[in-house]
């Protein structure tokens, strides 16, 4: 059995309760909203909530896989049947609360996520399409991130979401095609980068993302592989953070990467062609999303097109 590791200096975070975590929690309680960095226990919740920034979370609180590394509570195949019946009805006001939180915080950037609902038969899709909607139709400036679950693999589902017309549009790869059997059952390898394939087939002008977590017993040249992969289906922004047992888990951290190791990934996928890597322990998929879109070159479409030698959107 391996004894468990300690975890290093720099993965301590200082808590920051400030004015702004007070008034966003508050928000959220008074709307009934979720949102992911509580439920998943995000160790940058302090940080994000005090920029006034939150990845919101819709279709309930309740997912129908099981990720062994996700503290998000698990339902729909247990034999908790008041966990079941919490999955099926749908919160049909839900999608204008949020607009209504992004409004009342002035948000410049919003990152809608879900769980996993594999019980709907368009995977929650429409539901995605509804909140995107309203979140710019009440704040017509906003940027709006979606990081949306596999949908089965449903190309329909896809295509709903992406004509709603989402700046980015994200979905985890999380961890190398090894692993899936044993840490994210009912997920696919080769589903989760056809998925970002089609993205780009619908609409090419789509920004898509992708997240790792690191410490799960990967290889280092599987993580070189998978952000290969990532590159072949033209994924322009990667995030790669380190792997923190939560404390629902029974996955233990398998190894606890270096800040350097991770700058080290940063390096590799700059120079594998992604537009924005952000790489490092404690990243998560959201963590300064808003700052990854301005860093993209703001003539992309142009340049992405003709043989500029300089892009003019970075001078």
């Amino acid at each position: 059995m391996r004894e468990r590791q300690r975890k290093p200096d720099w993965l301590k975070v200082k808590a920051d309760f400030g004015e702004n975590y007070r008034r966003i929690k508050s928000t959220l309680e008074d709307l009934r909203l979720h949102t992911v960095c509580q439920e998943a226990a995000c160790p940058n919740i302090c940080e994000c909530f005090e920029q006034r920034t939150a990845t919101f979370l819709i279709l309930g609180e309740i997912c129908t896989r099981g990720c062994a590394f996700c503290d998000v509570k698990k339902g729909f195949k247990s034999q908790d049947a008041s966990l079941k019946s919490q999955l099926i009805p749908l919160d049909l006001s839900e999608a204008k609360r949020v607009a209504e939180m992004v409004k009342e915080l002035n948000l410049e950037y919003a990152v809608i996520t879900s769980v996993t609902r594999d019980d709907l038969k368009d995977g929650g899709a429409n539901h995605f399409a509804k909140t995107i909607n309203e979140v710019k139709k009440q704040n017509s400036k906003c940027k709006v991130e979606v990081l949306i679950p596999d949908f089965g693999g449903s190309y329909d589902s896809l295509k709903i979401v992406l004509d709603a017309k989402p700046d980015v549009l994200n979905h985890n790869l999380e961890t190398v095609k090894r692993l899936y059997p044993l840490v994210r059952k009912g997920a696919d390898y080769h589903r989760s980068l056809h998925l970002l394939l089609n993205a780009k087939r619908i609409d090419k002008r789509v920004i898509t993302k992708s997240g790792l977590i690191i410490g799960l017993d990967e290889k280092w040249e599987e993580i070189l592989e998978m952000m290969r992969n990532l590159r072949e289906v033209d994924c322009d922004f990667l995030t790669i953070g380190q792997y923190l047992r939560p404390p629902s888990s029974f996955y233990e951290v398998k190894k606890y990467y270096h800040p350097d190791e991770f700058l080290e990934l940063k390096y590799f996928g700059m120079k594998l062609g992604f537009s924005n890597v952000e790489s490092g322990p404690l990243v998560r998929s959201s963590y300064k999303a808003k700052f990854q879109i301005k860093k993209e070159c703001r003539c992309r479409c142009v340049c992405i097109h003709t043989n500029l030698k300089t892009c003019p959107g970075q001078t």
